[in-house]
């Protein structure tokens, strides 16, 4: 992924845990927290917290910790979420629609515009109130509608052909869940994920306890 500033990647990433720990705590009423109280929700050790939040400048008191609502809106705006960014998803098939359907993006500003796919049996149904097009019209709509970030949902056959469409759109950012990294022009911030990874980080953890209690009975 292009980087555009000095923070680290590893402090990005925990970034989007921060803000959704803070919101649990917005839920449950708490007024403040100190660090290492979010240390222990976390997981993150409080001096890790601290140089995290000191990426972004000063944020908390000594002595009192940091104010929920004020660090969660700060964490917000660091994210970018206090912004709307259009979407378009290409890939009508179960992720797809479980990414249309999970209502939780359009709550944090991404809008879904359109689904794309290639069956002519979906082609002009609609997903979630979301129409379906034709993937041929996807680079023109990109184009005519500003989309800022297109998420590919495609077999890994197609998934190459789609972000250069997208690229030439002119989106922003690829968000890209085929089974195969995409790759286009650096002016494009590009998210591969790739799901198996983390369930094969499962499977090594379960098989590393598995190893550990064997050798424990010996």
């Amino acid at each position: 992924m292009e980087r555009f500033s000095s923070i680290s990647m590893a402090v990005v990433r925990r970034l989007p845990k921060y803000h959704r720990y803070l919101s649990e705590l917005k839920k449950n009423d708490v007024k403040r927290v100190s660090s290492q109280e979010l240390s222990r929700i976390t997981g993150f050790t409080a001096s890790q917290i601290r140089q995290d939040l000191n990426c972004f400048g000063g944020f908390g008191q000594q002595g009192y910790g940091y104010n929920v609502d004020d660090l969660h809106q700060q964490i917000s705006k660091i994210l970018g979420l206090d912004k709307i960014y259009k979407t378009v998803i290409v890939g009508a098939g179960n992720l797809g629609q479980a990414i249309v359907n999970y209502t939780f993006f359009e709550k944090s500003g991404f809008i879904p515009q359109a689904i794309f796919d290639v069956n002519p049996r979906l082609i002009g149904l609609k997903i979630n109130d979301i129409k379906v097009h034709d993937v041929e019209n996807l680079e023109s709509f990109v184009k005519d509608n500003g989309i800022d970030i297109g998420i590919i949902c495609t077999p890994k056959s197609q998934c190459q052909k789609v972000a250069e469409a997208l690229a030439k759109g002119g989106v922003q950012a690829i968000w890209n869940f085929a089974p195969s990294d995409v790759s286009v022009h650096d002016d494009i911030i590009v998210e591969n994920v790739h799901l198996s990874e983390s369930l094969f980080t499962i499977s090594y953890l379960l098989k590393e306890r598995e190893e550990v209690s064997k050798a424990k009975k010996y």
